[in-house]
């Protein structure tokens, strides 16, 4: 997959923001992309706009007459049509998880990893690399507004990566990471791991698999076999944070290192994203950059769409999209909102994300969302799923300690937002409840 120059490549959900990235990354080393999605986004939209074929039915016909290779990711159903005629025509179909881990051998790569954190810090530390000089390709799992991309792209064949490193489906352990970072490991993915135990058997296999340091939070059950370099509040923490503030949505904090005590301004509210930079600072000091290097790009770096993602503030109305759909995550944004709009009513629209994720953690999913001031709750995104016996959004809210909250359908969302006008208005999930955030915003910026 490294040398496929001239090659045609077959995406199957190549609308998935791992999967338009690394359509991307060939389409820029000259091969011929094409790719089937469900439903179109604003995803494939762009990667149309760049030239590349996507459609949206499942339909053998529809397939390009000459493939060279297929990429896959897991979430695509296996009963698909096009999956047939694929294997019929005797390809071999690789998934995601093995191209991004191809790309990544013998090349220097660092690695991001985390059930939370690991877009923002990835961003972060490609945002530092390349403020500093640095010739990086990045794999983001998120729109990086310093590059409007999921895809920052190097101008040599053998620079430097930045890849979000995916423990969904054990995808990390294709990986060959020289620096890693481990920024959280809770509880998620339990369809695919069973117990955190297993999961937690990922990770340190995850981290087995690092060449040179493995970068990660105070606390957390890794085995780093020597290699390792820890971050958090802790003073004994190899990097240790101090004087954490924030002012209007701004984040002032030291980070203590190899006995030098670093000034870190942080144009993002959120403790949790105090952690992501001290991260992504340590990685980028092991990777040669030095901390004033790493102080200034910080300045600048601004955040990646869907993540504590400010689309509307002014005098009288506010909103924020997150991707949060895990109760730590919901959790960490909320509480990061609550310090940053300390007056302001929060009314929450929240979309849960499986069937099994929304069973595994009903009790914790109850308990924050309760943190916002009113709820109003989506139906489950299904995504790969088939729905459960008596696992629904009806069963979530009764079971939040909330006096404002309801249950809303899509097609009613916007008229009733429009009929409400919350003064602080936040959308949370990982479903397709982006598709309105465009609308939102522009509804409340007419307000």
């Amino acid at each position: 997959m490294n040398n496929k120059n001239g090659h045609s490549i077959y995406f199957l959900g190549i609308g998935g923001i791992g999967m338009s990235a690394l359509a991307r990354y060939y389409h820029a080393q000259g091969c011929t992309i094409a790719g089937y999605d469900r439903t179109p986004s604003p995803l494939t939209k762009a990667l149309e706009a760049e030239g590349i074929s996507v459609h949206y039915e499942d339909k053998p016909e529809l397939l390009p007459e000459h493939i060279d290779s297929v990429i896959y990711t897991p979430a695509v159903p296996k009963d698909l049509n096009e999956i047939a005629e694929i294997l019929r025509r005797g390809l071999t179909l690789t998934k995601r998880s093995e191209a991004l881990g191809e790309i990544t051998r013998g090349r220097f790569t660092f690695a991001v990893a985390g059930t939370h954190g690991k877009t923002t810090t990835t961003a972060m530390l490609s945002h530092i690399l390349k403020e500093s000089g640095k010739d990086v390709t990045a794999f983001i799992g998120g729109i990086a507004n310093n590059f409007n991309s999921n895809l920052l792209l190097g101008k040599s064949a053998d620079c430097e990566l930045v890849v979000e490193a995916d423990e969904f489906d054990r995808s990390f352990l294709h990986l060959s990471p020289d620096i890693s970072i481990i920024n959280s490991i809770d509880a998620d993915h339990l369809d695919i791991y069973g117990d955190r135990k297993h999961l937690i058997d990922s990770f340190n296999a995850f981290a087995a698999l690092t060449s040179q340091k493995v970068i990660y939070k105070e606390g957390l059950p890794v085995t780093d076999n020597g290699k390792g370099i820890t971050f958090g509040l802790n003073e004994n923490c190899d990097g240790y944070i101090s004087d954490i503030k924030t002012e209007s949505g701004v984040m002032h904090f030291n980070i203590r290192y190899e006995n030098m005590t670093t000034a870190i301004t942080l144009p993002m509210p959120g403790v949790h994203n105090a952690f992501n930079a001290t991260a992504a600072f340590l990685a980028a000091r092991l990777g040669g950059i030095p901390s004033e290097a790493i102080t200034k790009a910080l300045l600048s770096f601004k955040g990646v769409k869907r993540r504590l993602d400010i689309r509307v503030n002014n005098a009288r109305y506010c909103y924020i999209d997150d991707y949060a759909h895990h109760p730590e995550e919901i959790k960490s944004c909320l509480s990061a909102i609550r310090l940053a709009f300390p007056t302001r009513k929060i009314t929450l629209i929240f979309q849960p994300h499986l069937f099994t994720r929304t069973r595994d953690f009903m009790e914790e999913f109850a308990k924050t969302l309760a943190m916002a001031d009113e709820l109003i709750l989506l139906d489950i995104y299904p995504a790969r799923e088939k729905p459960l016996p008596g696992i629904s959004s009806s069963t979530l809210l009764d079971k939040v300690q909330l006096k404002e909250k309801s249950i809303c359908s899509k097609e009613e969302l916007l008229t009733r937002i429009g009929n409400k006008k919350p003064e602080l208005l936040v959308t949370m999930g990982a479903g397709d409840i982006d598709r309105f955030v465009e609308p939102l915003e522009k509804m409340i910026q007419t307000w």
